[in-house]
């Protein structure tokens, strides 16, 4: 049945109140919870096809959105369910004699499969590349001619560095066309391309993390029918597809995506013994490791809107903020701090961050609210494992210890926990932090100052002057509970962008996102 006609049939029989199902013609592999997975061949109760792109549907007990382009309806509707399952049953039975499967004209049924992945791969890239020109020449270049209508910083929250996207992903398609075999699509060698270009990939975290802020930046202006008519006229003038800027913008979120699941699908339809299977394999891992890397990103970002609130919160602060050098909390918890020289012991609560620890003392009756004491540089401290007993330097008794002193052995804090355990996981926190500082320099991540002074300036606004300060319930359990991150094992693709997919009715702002995107898969 043709696209078109499976199109407008659906939701016809669907308002009749009628039990539609398709069959799968594709595997869907899925890492987000609410899509629904299937393998080809699966049966699909569709539930709701008003979106042209994805629908809802249910397979056994699961329900969620699949892509529409994967099935197709079934021809005869009114077939009982019991005995079109028994009939598809019998028919692969009939075909399933390994790869002697044709598919297509002399090709086996995994060639067969490979050659549709990778022209999927190759077609949906061709048409990437030419929404990201459509938004370059077709906006960027006009707004600049109309600066009395925006100023460059407008521009730069609305698009990014789209235009260092743009000319990243003409170059990877150059290279992909080097390796796409035309006349035997099976035998392309891709993977190759993925490898090659893997850090460069890494540039979209700039774009995803910004996103939200373009969306903001974009609503406001569309209130003015100046700018409604203009991005109209710059659409109309380009020759582009019928959907809105903030449909456009959308699409190199949902491309990043997009890679570790092709990539995955290409490599279940790759022999082991082909020469391109070693370079997909190791691709999809790459891929996997950009959309993790891209997920942590952001969850930093997140979180120094969090710590500049909790910085907010502490009484009697002293030097510079802690995001001057710091963008993550990595571990917390109350320790007993001995001081030479007297041996004074007292109990504070420290909080771990990248490159500094800060402790503070509680309040003796409000135990919420936090006096700012101190703070030490853990650039400059190496950790030591202090064994239980008496303590040579301080003369004191220790359990569960453990000393920090600077390299130039002018600064020395003994810490102690209650408990064994403790002790362990903080001397793991502080192994944590080194190692993490050691990865953000190899990766070149950073909070910019502007991004640490809006930070800053909201947590100020959030406790007006006069108003007695307080960690507040939220901001102290997110510190309490937070914990030194590990990467997930598989594609973070519902953490690391909520923007990506359509999602389950319910909020017709996703409804529409998926109405607006132009990419099928």
């Amino acid at each position: 049945m043709g696209r078109r006609q499976q199109g407008s049939l659906e939701p016809k029989l669907i308002s009749d109140g009628s039990v539609v199902y398709a069959e799968a013609l594709w595997d869907h592999v899925t890492m987000d919870d609410q899509e629904l997975g299937f393998k080809a061949g699966d049966v699909i109760e569709v539930v709701d096809a008003t979106n042209k792109e994805w629908w809802w549907g249910r397979v056994l007990d699961s329900e969620g959105w699949f892509p529409a382009s994967f099935v197709r309806l079934r021809v005869n509707q009114d077939e009982p369910m019991e005995e079109y399952l028994s009939r598809l049953e019998e028919t692969q039975e009939e075909h399933s004699h390994g790869m002697g499967l044709l598919l297509g004209p002399g090709l086996p049924c995994r060639e067969q499969m490979r050659t549709n992945v990778i022209n999927e791969i190759m077609s949906t890239e061709r048409d990437y590349i030419k929404h990201l020109k459509d938004i370059c020449e077709g906006y960027i270049k006009q707004c600049r001619k109309r600066m009395d209508m925006f100023t460059e910083e407008q521009l730069c929250t609305i698009f990014g560095n789209i235009e260092d996207i743009y000319r990243f992903q003409k170059n990877f398609l150059k290279c992909l066309e080097k390796k796409f075999n035309k006349d035997e699509p099976h035998l392309s060698e891709i993977g190759s391309c993925f490898l090659e270009h893997q850090t460069d990939f890494q540039i979209y975290s700039e774009y995803c993390n910004n996103h939200p802020n373009a969306c903001v930046q974009l609503s406001k202006l569309m209130k003015l029918n100046k700018y409604v008519f203009f991005f109209e006229a710059c659409r109309l003038l380009q020759k582009m597809i019928d959907i809105s800027l903030d449909g456009f913008l959308l699409t190199p979120v949902q491309k990043i995506c997009k890679y570790p699941l092709q990539l995955a699908e290409l490599l279940k339809y790759t022999n082991p013994q082909h020469r391109d299977y070693k370079d997909v394999e190791a691709a999809l891992n790459g891929m996997k490791n950009v959309a993790r890397l891209i997920n942590e990103r952001k969850r930093r970002l997140e979180n120094v809107d969090r710590i500049a609130q909790w910085q907010s919160s502490i009484e009697d602060w002293e030097g510079e903020d802690i995001l001057s050098r710091s963008s993550d909390l990595i571990f917390s918890g109350e320790l007993t701090k001995i001081t030479p020289p007297q041996a004074k012991s007292q109990q504070r609560m420290f909080f771990l961050f990248n490159h500094q620890m800060v402790y503070c003392k509680k309040d003796l009756l409000r135990r919420d609210i936090l006096y700012y004491k101190g703070r030490m540089d853990m650039d400059q401290m190496e950790v030591l494992d202090v064994e239980d007993g008496k303590d040579k330097e301080l003369n004191v008794s220790v359990k569960n210890g453990m000393r920090l002193r600077s390299l130039s052995g002018s600064e020395v804090h003994l810490l102690c926990a209650k408990k064994p355990e403790q002790k362990q996981r903080w001397l793991r926190a502080l192994a944590d932090e080194r190692e993490q500082v050691q990865h953000d320099r190899e990766t070149g991540f950073s909070i910019t100052e502007g991004q640490k002074k809006q930070a800053m300036l909201n947590a100020c606004k959030s406790h007006p002057a006069g108003k007695p300060k307080a960690v507040t319930r939220p901001y102290y359990d997110f510190l309490l509970r937070q914990k030194h991150p590990t990467l997930p094992t598989s594609v973070p693709q519902q953490q690391v962008f909520m923007l990506a997919e359509p999602k389950r009715k319910g909020s017709t702002f996703w409804h529409n996102i998926g109405r607006l995107t132009p990419f099928k898969k």
